[in-house]
């Protein structure tokens, strides 16, 4: 996915928080695939969630913030 304010497609924590909010399916199976095959994005996914969580319409982060909890349980 494209960013539009990342020079980068690395997964950092904007980029993170930037495919939550605006990735379609195919971004989330790729940041799904990153966050299986490294344990710091994981990381990452959840720490970015939680910034979210308070907002119950957040219902992109409450996804992505149970499914790293589960992942990293």
């Amino acid at each position: 996915m494209l960013h539009r304010h990342l020079t980068h497609q690395q997964f950092t924590l904007a980029a993170i928080d930037d495919l939550i909010a605006r990735g379609k399916r195919r971004d989330w199976a790729e940041l799904r695939r990153a966050a299986l095959q490294d344990r710091a994005v994981a990381e990452k996914v959840l720490r970015v969630c939680r910034a979210h969580i308070a907002d119950p319409y957040a219902q992109r982060y409450h996804f992505w913030k149970y499914y790293a909890e589960q992942y990293l349980a």
